[in-house]
């Protein structure tokens, strides 16, 4: 039996070149199956890259994740490398040192950007067309036996690097989307291996990106953030004799422009490959008869380093199948709706146009185009009468299909010509599920898809139409279920800033609808869900990943909210009556034209989660030792409580808006006065879903992540395995029935003909109504956190429907745990697998009260006990003479 240190991390970041922490916070994962293992202490040894100076901190502490770094505070430019080695409770030797990694501080201080302005194209262009992108090059002379060379650079738009013809990175759409007026992010490149000694030529290109961009709905608008594109840089090299030469973006710099007519998130790209400046990458081009450029001061925004990965082309998929449509048009199907673009063989005469249009569906056998709205999300070629592989650089699309356009009538797309591009934030995966129902696999399957079709540079709503936002509702409801398919945490703090920051900054303190806010002219409307997600995703990256700091970074703004932001009823503090709320967002009876007409009370839904985004103050108040802060909001919650009892439940335990969603909520907040109540309500849930509902989804944004759950508490786990498992719509598997390979924003985005629903708001990769992986992994495979970052966790499954068997594996910050089970003969067996450093509660399924948990440490467990399946399927309520067609899921 062993035990070892597997992955070294600093903070949150996946690399750590140019991060902006001068004493970054330390964490491992332990691997091996040792037996109870439990660490009493570890060593850090820091090395200085130059000096090849060593010093070890030994430190008697069973932490290993976040914990303090231990030596002189990182200096820009200077690396370092760092391993750990930790020793165990009892006597014996400790782990093996673990591998290095390197970390390096980046510019921490706005003094660091001395010289450095913001460069963009001398010729001025109309502020409200598409902007044209800029070439910019910058030649050098290198005199130095170069042994560090380090390139700082971001965009007022979204860029691309090269050094001597090398691309630099493998980041795309560079540096990503933050709200500018706050915070621009910047990279750092280790380019050593690019610099040669004597000429040099530092190239870049630069499009409008989400800077100045078209962006929003209703038209959208553009220059949100400004209307000048440019490039900051800063190259710094160091011989080794210690001197130093910095090239920054200055008037030195030439501008051109190039094959890219126009390049835009929505609209995608119009390329001309006649235009293209051949060998503009190289030192050798002559650029004497390009433009100079403008210099402007630095944005009044913070220069920031990354908190988080970057986004990256993550996969290919090559084409499954070419057809032609009815009406003729070529049509290409990858088989998966992605995030991305397509790299495509091109051959034709010159000046022949190719059209690439983007769908994630087809209607009656053509691309279905409406679900897009004013996005045309097409990508256009003119060729130069050469062969080229091309792919576009500075847009994206969500697509499934695309339609070609204008190939020469003698040419013909073979399936390997074309290769779809998978693009998204390069956050690890964490988690996987599997289980003896195929279709529940692809289902999660689906929600993964969903994620990485969405989590690109921000979590944003849609990735297709005209809108691709990062709507708070979405991630609040979603942000758990994404935590164990990924580590998001690097990710969703960047943008959790920049919502504190969008929120805080009129003082009103209410935050934005979607972050970055695209509408900054308009006024800000407090709702709960979207408002409360400034309080519940500090809270769910906390318990995921177990760094209190996110806690108290967002204290302010979770307080803004709370105290300022919620307009509520002086006489009971709850919300004020007529106070505008999403509610129930796409109740499946709303509408398809009024998805906010839900059935149930919006009203009742607020309160609901004000007591629950309260309830965890008091939690966030104990988790940061503030005794005091956290009596006061146990006091605001039981008078809220008391107000909300008397407004919507009935002394008997019926609740006024008598749907699933208010009885869910009601049920999962705990709103009852009594378990009596409860037991009324969860009567009246079961009733409503056997009778009513028979199975079918009835629930909206706000209450389907949590009707399972609810059931769960009350002991029903095998309804809600039967609405998990019914094909009819609306329902999770109607979905997948459909064909679906992500999921979609309205349980019918397509109806059960084939054609597209006639609703406005109608897109085929939507991650939020997928929150019901939560419920899968805390039930199927049981798997629960009970201390904040896993140090503790629970693996209690339920098993249900017809599954013979589910296995699950996730990547905690202490380690991996691993879970698998199966149902033989009566028997239920499983086996666990717990990371060094930690402890599991084991509750078997129908054990007794006296033997309900068992706590293992470290190491591989084995559990047996007899099991006896429940009845399958769970019938519904009929009325008289009613045809009996949900007997079947």
């Amino acid at each position: 039996m062993s035990c070892s240190i597997g992955r070294v991390q600093l903070e949150h970041h996946r690399e750590a070149l140019g991060i902006g922490e001068r004493a970054p916070r330390i964490s491992w994962r332990f691997g091996g199956d040792a037996q109870n293992w439990t660490q009493a202490a570890y060593e850090i040894e820091i090395t200085d890259a130059d000096s090849q100076i060593s010093k070890v901190y030994k430190v008697i502490s069973s932490a290993s994740v976040l914990v303090p770094w231990p030596g002189e505070p990182l200096q820009t430019g200077k690396p370092v490398s760092i391993r750990v080695r930790a020793f165990g409770s009892s006597s014996g030797p400790g782990t093996a040192w673990s591998e290095s990694v390197v970390a390096e501080a980046g510019l921490l201080e706005r003094i660091d950007w001395f010289g450095s302005k913001l460069i963009s194209a001398a010729q001025e262009c109309d502020p409200e067309a598409p902007k044209r992108p800029v070439l910019l090059r910058r030649k050098f002379t290198n005199q130095l036996q170069t042994k560090r060379a380090r390139l700082y650079i971001t965009a007022q738009g979204v860029y691309e690097a090269h050094i001597n013809g090398q691309r630099v990175g493998t980041e795309v759409l560079a540096p990503g989307w933050t709200s500018y007026t706050h915070r621009l992010i910047y990279q750092t490149f280790d380019v050593t291996d690019l610099i040669q000694s004597g000429q040099n030529v530092l190239t870049a290109q630069v499009a409008e990106g989400w800077f100045s961009g078209r962006l929003g709905f209703l038209g959208g608008k553009r220059n949100i953030w400004g209307k000048t594109m440019g490039l900051i840089a800063k190259l710094v090299l160091t011989g080794d004799d210690g001197d130093v030469t910095v090239i920054s973006t200055d008037s030195k710099w030439t501008s051109g422009t190039g094959a890219l007519q126009t390049s835009e998130l929505y609209d995608g790209e119009v390329c001309d490959l006649r235009l293209d400046p051949e060998g503009w990458l190289t030192v050798e081009f002559d650029d004497s008869m390009w433009d100079g450029v403008t210099t402007l001061p630095l944005p009044e925004s913070t220069l920031v380093a990354p908190d988080g990965p970057p986004v990256r082309k993550i996969e290919e998929i090559k084409a499954v199948e070419t057809f032609k449509s009815p009406s003729g048009k070529t049509i290409v199907d990858f088989g998966q709706n992605l995030v991305g673009w397509v790299r495509v063989s091109l051959s034709g005469p010159k000046g022949q146009v190719v059209k690439l249009l983007h769908t994630e569906v087809l209607e009656h056998g053509e691309a279905a185009t409406r679900p897009l709205r004013g996005c045309k999300a097409t990508d256009t070629i003119i060729l130069s009468g050469h062969d080229q592989l091309w792919e576009p650089k500075f847009t994206f699309h969500g697509f499934r299909y695309l339609q070609v356009d204008g190939l020469p009538v003698t040419g013909e797309l073979k399936l390997n010509d074309i290769t779809a591009i998978v693009v998204h934030t390069d956050m690890e995966q964490t988690g996987w599920f599997e289980c003896s129902n195929p279709l529940l696999n692809k289902l999660h399957q689906n929600i993964r898809w969903g994620i990485k079709g969405n989590f690109l540079s921000i979590p944003t709503d849609c990735p297709q139409r005209d809108e691709r936002l990062g709507w708070t509702g979405d991630i609040h409801v979603f942000a758990s279920t994404a935590n164990y398919y990924y580590d998001t945490c690097g990710m969703l703090l960047s943008w959790s800033k920049d919502l504190a920051a969008e929120q805080m900054a009129d003082g009103s303190g209410v935050p934005p609808f979607f972050c970055p806010n695209v509408f900054l002219d308009d006024p800000k409307v407090p709702t709960a869900i979207w408002g409360d997600a400034v309080v519940g995703l500090p809270w769910n990256l906390y318990k995921s990943f177990g760094d209190c700091e996110i806690l108290s970074r967002h204290m302010g703004s979770m307080q803004a909210w709370l105290n300022r932001g919620i307009v509520r009823d002086q006489t009971t503090n709850l919300w004020r009556e007529n106070s505008y709320q999403f509610g129930d967002w796409l109740d499946p009876k709303a509408p398809f034209d009024e998805p906010g007409m839900s059935i149930t009370d919006p009203g009742l839904v607020a309160n609901a989660y004000l007591i629950h985004i309260t309830t965890l103050m008091h939690k966030i108040s104990l988790a940061l030792h503030l005794p005091a802060q956290a009596k006061s909001y146990a006091s605001s919650v039981l008078k809220l409580k008391a107000a909300y009892q008397n407004r919507y439940i009935t002394p008997e335990g019926r609740v006024v808006a008598d749907t699933q969603t208010a009885l869910a909520l009601c049920i999962h907040f705990d709103l009852f006065a009594s378990l009596a109540q409860q037991s009324v309500a969860a009567s009246r849930l079961c009733d409503l879903i056997l009778r009513n509902s028979r199975f079918k989804i009835a629930t909206g944004f706000a209450g389907t992540p949590l009707v399972g759950h609810a059931l769960s508490k009350v002991g029903a786990s095998q309804l809600f395995y039967r609405m998990l498992y019914h094909k009819k719509t609306p329902s999770w598997l109607y979905q997948v029935t459909m064909g679906a390979t992500t999921m979609w924003e309205r349980w019918d985005s397509m109806l059960p003909d084939g054609s597209v629903n006639p609703g406005e708001m109608t897109s085929f990769n939507h991650y939020a109504l997928g929150a019901v992986a939560d419920w899968m992994h805390s039930n199927i495979t049981g798997l629960t956190c009970i201390e904040p970052g896993w140090r503790k966790f629970r693996i209690a499954p339920v098993p249900g429907g017809d599954l013979e068997f589910a296995n699950a594996t996730f990547i905690s910050p202490y380690g991996k745990i691993e879970i698998g089970w199966k149902i033989d003969e009566e028997k239920f067996r499983m086996s666990v697998a717990v990371p060094p450093n930690t402890r599991a509660d084991i509750v078997l399924p129908g054990a007794t009260d006296k033997e309900k948990v068992i706590t293992v440490g470290s190491g591989k467990h084995d559990f047996e006990s007899e099991y006896l399946k429940p009845e399958w399927p769970p019938l519904p309520f009929y009325p008289d003479y009613y045809p009996h067609d949900d007997d079947v899921p």
